[in-house]
């Protein structure tokens, strides 16, 4: 058989030619900037173009490949996907002039241009390199940090880098480059020398010739190489030989090759990053100038670079170090030292000139070596050097040198071979430096006929190739020749393609031959041929089918490396040889070629012997199945009588009208069968035969556990059974028939081997002489025996590996199985003998998630194995069902922190989403509403289109609250205008009067935008293509009836001027506050948003001021905010101030304190130039500078900003007017900056905050004004007389805030006491009442703890005096008493429960407290009242109006986002007051607390924190402007810094099936306090939670929906990522229910409770009613189809009712995934009743099932869990049972018995029972007749000798009672 291989019948050949022209090529034409381009290239060619008519064309056409030869280049690489799954495509970078394209695509997919580059000169080189971007650079953090994948482009000057996120860098280049060269850390130049360079002579060092760049940021930093003698001192010193260069640079592993002009040697070094101890060598070496010549001095160039690298070493330094590959004598701290291995130095013995490699890759052989194989052209060798990692993955190791002649060669990674290109023009495959075979290109000529034609033929271009026909022509001509004799010898064949080329090469091109080689890429190639043009090739793979693949993986596993090799090659030749086999009959081949191998005689065996191999008329298999003989034999033509062929043409029509009878041929063939074939034990896997019989067998083990292979299975027992029986292995023989009784016959044909031939077999040592069964064990194992451990083959048999170890971990409980030990339970097989292996078993798992019971721990372990829902689908149910129980156990009560992988297992996909969301960067959310913008354009922008209605008609579900705000809230609308003309008035005055009356509208018109921002917060996602709307803010009117228009402007009246200024500010602040923070926004898009008007520089600079609240100043860059400030727009400087504040709050951050330093005086140094900076800038730089430093206790910016409360008014005019809103700002800044900090302010003892603070609150002498600002507040002032004593009126409030916020919640009485509301009248002569209100304030703030919501506690905050002197307002005649001022009392009095009722606003904000809510409800309604008393005047109007505001304020900021009806309509009634005393400060304090009510549409609420208590401070300060340009006590922009305190608390349940929002109901459960024990509440979401450090966990409640537990003691970090990702949580509904919005009351779903109780109604379950339970489509449709009685039903309706409530079950009992196992069983039950059961692997399953259900470990999980829903429903199981019982009984009857006592005594028994006889042994477990004791059946007497006999068998009782009438020798069985 030896020469059924010959070498010269070995073709291979190659598929799918297609002419290949770079893709970049045809593009550049025409992209633009083309046309010049080629202008510029084709000088000598341009006129071409003109003429007309072919010749023009081609000649112009070969004009251009001439001039572009030298301009182009490409390269390509296999395509890599973003997401990283596989994907099969090329990807392609081609560089022409100053363009670099880049494309992808393949045959499959049409290509197209991925992104193309045009550069400012000519473009030297583009490459793809992976930068690293890390922190820290150290070498470990290369495996796990994220790469930028980038492109990178070389000019001459300068690199461009373009990272596919769309970041682009540019670095300019020292100097010329030669090449650049992508590592594993970054670039890698080198620099090009000039041979004029000047020599190193003595005042010279050297030039570094190498340099490195590890990010596109960093700098260009020399290279350092590290060699040592061989005597192990090593030097480290930069790269500097000019005559070494670079020749490939290997990325993994990362190593070098360069080659030395001078020595003619090439050299490998590898690559790591530098060690900080070698830095220092090199720096301090070259800082001593010390060079091998030992000079002192050094150049200035020199010098630039030192001091490059200098800058760099504090970091970790990006330079590179080589240090070179040795073998031998490592030292052990550093991985290698030594310079040229002695194992390279044959390479370098090649001291020819110009030996250079031209071309060098790593391939790697079909076994896995590895080889580094470089090309010396000018000797046409290709030098093949075998390497392979140490085991520490420090070193490579490298060893001999292989030449192979080539004239070029490339890999072919996908099947791990080289193509080689030999001189003679053959192009043959290598894997490794083992010749496969030679590749035959269809329609390109075999080169060997090349040499001999002497014909000259016509040059044709060579495009017909890639046209079908002449392919097609050409194939076809074969397959006709071929016909002629099935059987040609081998040397015909030869002589039979060399004929047909001759006669077919009309279309050929005899001048052409294959030049090189280039861009292979997967399993692609391209030729280039000598005419110029190329062709891409693909060399076809090893197997197509997986069956093929995996016994292939499984036999090259088990053989020695060499025979591997050889094995695989032979394969790959039948495989691959020309016009190859179709799918189907791979497996075929496959088996002949194996056989063959084994020294098997394929074509005398029965069953391989007629194998089809093309499924077609035509047993074409000549070219690859040559016969041994030389001459035919009278086989062929048995062969032709045996073939398909021949039983298809005698069937044939034709056949039968000519009257061809068939000959007899079947007779004569039957005593062939007779005669004993015998093995030829020279083959080359002769000896191997057991060990490929065991690995095989392990593979029929393994495709048993996936039920989608089942054709394979078949297949490879005929296989199996022949080995098993010529090997005389009777239990696998046995062990097959019982699997698949009707494939494997009881008698067959058998080869002999050879007695002698015998010894020289290997038997391995993991062969058993049991077989393993997969099955077997489980079963087993359910029934607690114990089992040898179960070998499997690594990588191979995963599946096995994966249901032996996590049975025994579910079933045994064995947890250290898949941890640690798994030897107990799986034996590897392994060549090599068992020696102690270094690595530990590669599973060694531990998870980080909480895993408490066995169920979680196997989920756990399965997914971290990789293991998915797909992979359990395709398990036999049997073996699936302890692992969908263990699932069915974590479905209840998963944890929230399993990975994604997990949730998606065990079927949860609401928490897989929920998981993979939170990996995703937070971008456009689930719920934003996609309103298409065309929708609003007919009615005007009103700024809140944006919100998302689905959630808020899901929380305000009932009415249209929402509208309504909307319509309280737009100032885009002209206002309605309703003024009655009486008589007396000419149409003059009415339009005065008009206009009046619509000044009075703007008031409130203009107050709008605050609140419009709080409502639309953070809720819309802007485009980065449109600037972002703003609404306009309509100051017009219209009157009734006919609608006129009424305007400001028309001159009747007096408006003030610059009245809408600040109105257009807020404006634009309430837009920018719509841009929610995880938009995606860059500077560019801020800038590109400035308006062109000047008129609307304001609403921008609220814009920014916006932009800065939610967090996206910090994007802009510090050149544009400057350019900002210079302007000296006041307003811009505000918002900007404040917007860079805010965004760095708390920072300390130093260039914003600078910027924030020059716009504050007393900042400065003292003897700085006075800067003019405007006072309102003043304020908001002050303010800023408390912001940047919140809570930090800073001392210098603490004293500073005490000082400035009490600022005196200077000589000039300077900081004299408003000085209440400055000293107000200082001491909300000086608050902030202490905040919380109470009496432990270290270091600021001497500055005495507190009494500092306590004299500007009460008055006194100034202090003598310390420190730098001494001079300037020399000479008092000239406009304002003050003395020396302090104005109380402008330094209180600040003071009292500053108090308030430093002693925030410390319940300091001492500090509270100061603050006490004055008790005699005498002293509250002295104090504003105003000033009352924030005392109190700051007084409840401070004693956190005491405020209790209830009015009897407000009320305690009044003093005596106050309490019983004042006039309850409602009384008509006063009381009369002289020493008493009512006035001052009842002022007092108010204002004092204002503070205490914001007081309580503050303590119990966003909380929906509803004590609290009815306290200040109540107070609310009192104050009303109070206002349309008669003797409101005594307190006055406007104070009145301000407690009222303050109190409505208290009120929303404690339903902050909750939208309480309550207050809406408090908001409503005071948006409708428009006259008397409702001024433009008032309307803002209702629309603010109009917006708190509904924060960001309801999904906003406020927090409690410390730095929210002081945002809110600023932002609701209670004294509110007068008018719109009021900033005299408080600037107006602080009223929006609420944001900083507003927190996203809305949790939105997410029906993760219909991908929308819905209600679930939530259990809340708060953790213990002083106030109250632990507690839960139910709440039905969305809802807003309660602040979340209050809670202690959160849960999802059934019944409709999993449940789903949130557990906030570990931490709140996830919940927090939930909320701020618009709080989407993802639900799913259980079986059976229906969601609260289709079920509101839950009776649609009362069925299934009736019915679930298991009572006769289940019967009666219609499946129409099946949509009630379920949405899944998969269980509907088998519902429709499978369920529906039809009229003629007859004995289906039984079935029907099986199916009916088999799905019922499966849907109430939430086991869906059950019903295919149900079914399964049914249809198995059904065909065993009818005999028809082919093969047992069903039954198996069903065994298995009952063997689980009655195992000890499942008997003990359900005493623990006694509620738990049965998992198969208990009444299905024992019917199963009974019926298999039943159905085998009456088999046994009906004539069984013989046929089992026939097999039990060894005899044969009739065919037609076969079937029948597996099933019994199999469901009996009855053992083989091996086991049974020896000493004959008959000799037992009774039962109980029986049953002692089989006892160590391990047999049921209830099989032995069955065959106890056998053995026994009674006739009758005894059934039960």
């Amino acid at each position: 058989m030896s020469n059924f291989y010959e070498e010269r019948a070995t073709m291979i050949a190659a598929g799918d030619l297609q002419e290949f022209v770079p893709f970049g090529r045809d593009h550049c034409k025409h992209h633009p900037n083309a046309l010049n381009l080629q202008l510029r290239q084709l000088q000598p060619a341009s006129e071409l173009w003109s003429s007309d008519g072919a010749a023009g064309l081609v000649g112009s056409l070969q004009e251009v490949t001439i001039h572009e030869k030298q301009k182009e280049s490409w390269q390509l690489r296999k395509g890599v996907s973003e997401i990283g799954e596989e994907v099969d495509y090329d990807e392609e970078l081609y560089v022409a002039g100053n363009m670099v394209i880049w494309s992808k695509g393949s045959k499959s997919q049409a290509l197209a241009v991925y992104k193309a580059f045009t550069v400012d000169s000519p473009v030297q080189q583009a490459l793809w390199c992976d930068f690293i971007i890390s922190q820290d650079k150290s070498e470990k953090s290369y495996s796990s940090h994220e790469v930028e994948k980038c492109i990178c482009i070389l000019q001459s000057s300068c690199i461009n880098m373009h990272s596919i996120e769309g970041k682009d860098y540019i670095a300019s280049l020292p100097f010329q480059v030669a090449n650049v060269w992508p590592t594993k850390y970054g670039l890698l130049f080198e620099r090009s020398t000039s041979s004029h360079e000047v020599p190193p002579g003595p005042p010279r060092e050297p030039l570094p010739t190498m340099f490195s760049m590890l990010h596109p940021l960093d700098e260009i930093t020399p290279l350092v190489c590290k060699s040592g003698s061989l005597f192990g001192s090593s030097r480290v010193q930069y790269v500097v030989d000019q005559a070494m260069k670079i020749v490939f640079l290997s990325i993994d592993p990362s190593f070098v090759m360069t080659y030395d002009s001078v020595q003619n040697a090439h050299s490998l070094w590898t690559l790591r990053r530098v060690r900080a101890e070698e830095e220092n060598v090199v720096l301090k070496f070259s800082e001593q100038g010390g060079t091998p010549q030992n000079v002192a001095t050094s150049s200035s160039l020199t010098a630039h670079l030192r001091s490059l690298s200098k800058g760099d070493s504090p970091v970790a330094s990006p330079f590179q170090n080589y240090s070179s590959i040795h073998s031998q004598s490592r030292s052990a701290s550093s991985p290698s030292l030594h310079s040229r291995s002695p194992s390279i130095s044959n390479m370098a013995a090649l001291r020819e000139k110009n030996s250079q490699a031209s071309k060098v890759f790593i391939t790697s052989d079909l076994c896995g070596q590895k080889f580094l194989c470089f090309l010396v052209e000018s000797q046409l060798q290709l030098r093949c050097v075998k390497f392979q990692e140490s085991n520490d993955k420090t070193q490579l190791i490298f060893g001999s040198v292989t030449n192979i002649h080539a004239k070029d060669a490339a890999p072919v990674e996908k099947i791990d071979t080289m193509l080689v290109l030999e001189g003679s023009g053959n192009l043959v495959l290598y894997t490794g430096v083992v010749r496969v075979g030679k590749v035959f290109i269809p329609g390109l000529p075999a080169p060997s006929l090349m040499m001999s034609s002497t014909m000259p033929r016509p040059s044709t271009p060579l495009d017909s190739v890639s046209t079908p026909k002449p392919l097609s022509k050409l194939l076809g001509s074969l397959d006709e020749a071929v016909l002629l004799s099935p059987v040609p010898e081998l040397r015909d064949s030869s002589k039979l393609h060399d004929s047909l080329y001759n006669e077919d090469c009309t279309f050929q091109q005899f001048g052409t031959y294959i030049h090189s080689v280039r861009d292979p890429v997967h399993n692609r190639v391209t030729l280039e041929l000598s005419n110029g043009s190329m062709v891409r090739i693909t060399i076809p793979e090893v197997a197509t089918s997986e069956l093929v693949q995996t016994c292939l993986q499984a036999i090259k596993f088990i053989l020695p490396k060499e025979v591997a090799v050889q094995m695989l090659v032979k394969w790959y030749n039948v495989h691959s040889a020309p016009g190859g086999p179709s799918y189907h009959s791979e497996w075929n081949l496959f088996v002949i070629c194996l056989m063959n191998m084994m020294g098997y005689n394929t074509d005398r065996l029965a069953w391989t012997r007629n194998f089809d191999f093309e499924g077609s008329l035509s047993p074409v298999i000549a070219p690859k199945k040559a016969r041994p003989s030389e001459t035919g034999s009278d086989d062929d033509w048995e062969y032709l009588l045996n073939s398909d062929y021949h039983q298809n043409v005698e069937s044939h029509l034709l056949n039968r009208s000519l009257c061809l009878s068939s000959l007899e041929v079947s007779r004569v063939k039957d005593e062939d069968f007779s005669q004993n074939l015998s093995l030829d034990s020279s083959t080359l896997l002769f000896t191997h035969i057991t060990a490929i019989f065991f690995v095989l067998h392990l593979v029929y083990e393994e495709l048993k556990l996936n039920t989608l292979m089942g054709e394979g299975i078949r297949s490879l027992v005929d296989l199996l059974v022949q080995l098993a029986r010529d090997l005389h292995l009777g239990p696998y023989v046995d062990h097959y028939y019982r699997d698949y009784p009707t494939l494997v016959r009881t008698t067959g044909q058998l080869c002999t081997i050879d007695q002698g031939q015998t010894g020289f077999m290997d038997h391995p040592s993991f062969f058993t002489s049991e077989p393993p069964s997969i099955y077997q064990w489980v079963s087993s194992c359910l029934k607690g025996e114990r089992m040898p451990p179960y070998p499997y083959l690594p990588g191979i048999c995963e599946r096995s590996r994966l249901v032996v170890l996590s049975i025994a971990l579910y079933i045994l409980g064995d947890e250290s199985s898949v941890s640690y030990d798994a030897s107990k339970y799986l034996s590897k097989i392994t060549i090599a003998p068992p020696k102690a292996q270094a690595e530990q078993e590669e599973n060694s798992f531990r998870h980080s998630a909480s895993v408490s019971s066995l169920a979680e721990k196997l989920v756990v372990w399965m997914t971290s194995v990789g293991f998915t829902l797909r992979d359990l689908e395709t398990l036999p149910f049997g073996i699936a069902l302890p692992i969908r129980d263990a699932i069915y156990h974590c479905r209840e009560q998963p944890a929230s922190d399993w990975p994604e992988a997990v949730c998606l297992l065990i079927g949860r996909q609401d928490l897989s989403k929920q998981a993979c969301e939170g990996n995703l960067p937070r971008g456009k959310s689930v719920l934003s509403s996609d309103v298409p913008s065309g929708t609003e354009t007919e009615e005007e922008d009103d700024g809140m289109n944006d919100m998302n209605h689905e959630v808020m008609s899901l929380i305000w579900s009932e009415d249209l609250r929402v509208q309504d705000v909307r319509r309280l809230l737009q100032s885009a609308h002209p206002v309605r205008v309703n003024v009655v003309q009486y008589p007396e008035l000419s149409d003059h005055e009415f339009i005065e009067e008009k206009e009046n009356r619509l000044l009075q509208l703007c008031q409130r018109t203009m107050a709008l935008p605050v609140g419009r921002g709080m409502f639309t917060l953070f809720s819309y996602h802007p485009v980065p293509t449109e600037p972002l709307p703003i609404p306009k803010l309509n100051l017009t009117g219209r009157a009734p009836p006919r609608n006129t228009t009424v305007d400001l402007n028309s001159g009747n009246i007096d408006v003030p001027p610059n009245m809408t200024s600040w109105a257009s500010f807020h404006n634009g602040v309430a837009a920018g506050l719509k841009i929610a923070p995880a938009s995606q926004i860059d500077s560019a898009w801020i800038v590109y948003n400035k308006p062109k008007h000047a008129e609307l520089a304001n609403e921008y600079a609220g814009f920014l001021m916006a932009l800065g609240l939610n967090g996206h100043l910090t994007k802009l860059a510090t050149l544009n905010i400057h350019d900002y400030l210079t302007k000296g727009h006041e307003m811009t400087s505000i918002g900007l101030l404040l917007g860079v504040s805010a965004a760095k709050l708390g920072t300390m951050d130093m260039s914003i304190t600078r910027l924030l330093s020059i716009h504050v005086p007393a900042l400065l140094p003292p003897t700085s130039t006075e800067l003019d900076v405007p006072h309102n800038v003043q304020v908001a730089a002050v303010v800023g500078i408390g912001l940047v430093y919140q809570g930090t206790a800073h001392r210098h910016t603490a004293e500073v900003l005490l000082a400035e409360i009490g600022r005196p008014p200077g000589p000039e005019m300077e900081y004299c007017t408003d000085r209440e809103s400055y000293s107000l700002a200082a001491g909300l800044a000086l608050g902030m900056v202490c905040l919380g900090h109470g009496s432990n302010l270290i270091g600021m003892s001497d500055l005495n905050v507190p009494e500092q603070l306590y004299q500007y609150m009460v008055g006194g002498h100034r202090r003598f004004q310390a420190g730098t600002h001494r001079e300037r507040h020399k000479s008092p002032s000239y406009q304002i007389k003050e003395g020396d004593t302090i104005n109380v009126d402008v330094t209180c409030p600040g003071a009292t805030l500053a108090l308030a916020m430093i002693y925030l919640k410390t319940n300091n009485r001492s500090i509270a006491d100061w603050l006490r509301a004055p008790d005699t009248m005498y002293l509250l002569d002295f104090v504003k009442p105003e000033f009352l209100l924030l005392r109190t304030l700051a007084r409840c703030l401070i004693l956190w703890d005491d405020i209790l919501p209830n009015s009897k506690w407000v009320d305690s905050n009044v003093p005596q005096i106050i309490r019983e002197n004042s006039i309850s307002l409602s009384e008509i005649e006063l009381p009369c008493s002289e020493d008493l001022n009512l006035e001052t009392l009842s002022q007092a009095h108010v204002y004092i429960i204002a503070g205490a009722c914001l007081s309580l606003g503050f303590r119990f904000a966003g909380s929906e407290n509803l004590s609290a809510f009815n306290c200040l409800h109540k107070f609310a309604k009192d104050f009303m009242t109070y206002l349309s008393a008669p003797n409101a005047s005594i307190t006055g109007p406007y104070n009145l109006e301000t407690c009222l505001s303050v109190v409505l304020l208290s009120l929303a900021m404690v339903m902050a986002g909750s939208g309480n009806l309550k207050v809406l309509q408090l908001c409503r009634f005071l948006h409708m007051k428009t006259g008397g005393e409702m001024n433009y400060g008032f309307h803002l304090a209702h629309h603010m607390a109009l917006g708190l009510l509904f924060l960001g549409g309801g999904r906003y609420s406020l927090s409690t924190s410390n730095s929210s208590i002081a945002a809110l401070l600023c932002a609701l300060y209670p004294h509110f402007p007068a008018h719109s340009t009021d900033n005299r006590y408080h600037l107006q922009a602080l009223r929006h810094l609420y944001v900083l305190a507003a927190e996203p608390r809305l949790l939105v349940p997410v029906d993760v099936d219909t991908n929308t929002p819905c209600y679930a109901l939530l259990e809340v459960t708060y953790k213990g306090t002083q106030w109250y024990e632990q507690t839960k509440e139910e709440l039905m979401a969305p809802t807003l939670l309660p602040e979340l450090h209050l809670l202690k966990q959160i849960k999802v409640k059934g019944p409709r929906y999993w449940e789903l537990l949130i557990d906030l003691s570990k931490g709140t970090q996830h919940l927090k990522s939930i909320l701020s990702k618009d709080g989407v949580l993802y639900v799913k509904l259980r079986a059976g229910q229906l969601s609260y919005k289709e079920d509101p009351m839950g009776w649609q779903s009362l069925l299934a409770q009736t019915v679930a109780n298991r009572n006769s109604e289940a019967r009666a379950f219609k499946p129409e009613t099946i949509s009630a339970f379920t949405s899944d489509p998969a269980l509907l449709s088998f519902a429709e189809y499978f369920c529906k009685p039809t009229v003629s039903m007859g004995q289906k309706q039984e079935i029907l009712d099986l199916f009916s409530s088999v799905l019922y079950e499966c849907v109430t009992q939430e086991t869906p995934e059950m019903l295919p196992a149900y079914i399964a069983m049914d249809q198995a039950i059904r065909r065993l009743g009818r005999r028809e059961l082919s093969e047992t692997c069903e039954l198996w399953q069903i065994k298995l099932v009952l063997e689980f259900f009655s195992s000890r470990s499942h008997q003990e999980r359900l005493q623990n869990h006694p509620k738990r829903g049965l998992f198969m429903n208990s009444e299905f199981l024992p019917v199963v049972k009974c019926t298999i019982d039943n159905t085998l009984d009456q088999w046994l009857q009906a004539g069984g018995d013989t046929c089992v006592h026939a097999y039990l005594s060894g005899q044969p028994c009739e065919e037609s029972k076969l079937s029948m006889l597996a099933c019994f042994l199999v469901y009996h477990s009855v053992p083989a007749p091996r086991h049974l004791p020896p000493l004959g059946l008959e000799g037992s007497t009774s039962f109980a000798e029986l049953l002692f006999k089989f006892k160590q068998l391990k047999m049921p009782v209830r099989a032995l009672l069955r065959l106890a009438p056998l053995l026994l020798g009674n006739p009758q069985p005894m059934v039960m």
